[in-house]
C-alpha cells in the first residue's frame, strides 16, 4: 500500500491534484455542482433511487462522489439501504482526504470519521442506510472478478489523455457486463474512444452538456438483449 498510495500536489489551497497523473481531483470550478450534474443528473439521480440501488464507481479518489450520492439519497427519502462499490487503484492516505472534504460543508463526512485515526479507509463501510466497498487495485484486473452489478455507474478515472488505461474498451466491455439490465452510466469526458468503446461494449451512448468548461460530457444506457 505504501508504494501505491495516492501522490498528490495542492492548487488553490485545497484542490488535489494527482502528481502522476497531473490531473486534479475534481473541478477547480465547483466539485460539488460537478458531481450532482455528471454524476448524478447524468444517471437520472435521485429518481431511480431504491432499496438494494447499487452504484460502481470507477476512481474512489477523495469519496466526493459518494458522499454526494449518500447526501442525495437521504435527501430524497429512498427506502432502504444504498449499495456503492468504487475500484481505486491508488488510495488516498486519510489526512488528505480531509483535506480535501473540508470544504464543502453540508455532506455526510461523518460516515468516514471512525477510520479517521488509520492511514487509509478500510475496505468495507456500513451504516444503517449504505454500504460502501472499496475494491483496491488495477480495475482491469479487479473488475472482472467482481459478482456484483450496479445499476448506475460512474466513470470518474482521471482524463483519457493522461491515464487512457481506465477507459480502454476492454474495461469498457467489463463495465458493460457487470451493469444490470437498463443501467447506466455517466462520465464527464465526451471523448470519442471512450463513446465508441461504451457503444461497442453495448450502451447506447448520448452526448450532453459538460459541467463548466467542459463543453460536453458523456451518458449511456444499457441496451436490453
Amino acid at each position: 500500500m505504501q508504494d501505491q498510495h495516492a501522490q498528490l500536489e495542492w492548487r488553490h489551497g485545497d484542490v488535489p491534484v494527482s502528481a502522476r497523473f497531473d490531473d486534479p481531483y475534481f473541478s477547480l470550478e465547483n466539485g460539488l455542482e460537478e458531481t450532482r450534474h455528471v454524476f448524478l443528473a447524468g444517471n437520472g439521480l435521485p429518481g431511480r433511487f431504491h432499496d438494494g440501488f447499487h452504484v460502481a464507481e470507477l476512481g474512489f479518489g477523495t469519496g466526493l462522489n459518494f458522499l454526494v450520492t449518500l447526501q442525495a439519497f437521504r435527501d430524497c427519502g429512498a427506502p432502504g439501504k444504498l449499495h456503492f462499490t468504487s475500484f481505486e487503484a491508488y488510495p488516498m492516505p486519510m489526512e488528505d482526504l480531509r483535506r480535501a472534504l473540508q470544504g464543502f460543508a453540508g455532506l455526510p463526512t461523518d460516515v468516514f470519521e471512525a477510520r479517521a485515526d488509520q492511514p487509509f479507509l478500510t475496505p468495507r463501510i456500513q451504516g444503517p442506510d449504505f454500504e460502501l466497498q472499496l475494491i483496491i487495485g488495477d480495475a482491469r484486473e479487479t473488475l472482472p472478478p467482481w459478482t456484483a452489478q450496479a445499476d448506475a455507474w460512474f466513470l470518474d478515472g482521471f482524463s483519457p489523455a493522461k491515464n487512457p488505461e481506465l477507459w480502454e474498451p476492454a474495461l469498457m466491455a467489463d463495465v458493460a457486463r457487470h451493469t444490470a439490465p437498463n443501467g447506466t452510466a455517466a462520465t464527464y469526458t465526451a471523448a470519442g474512444f471512450v463513446r465508441r468503446g461504451l457503444e461497442a461494449a453495448g450502451f447506447e451512448v448520448t452526448r450532453q452538456p459538460g459541467y463548466g468548461r467542459k463543453r460536453h460530457m458523456t451518458t449511456a444506457r444499457k441496451i436490453s438483449p
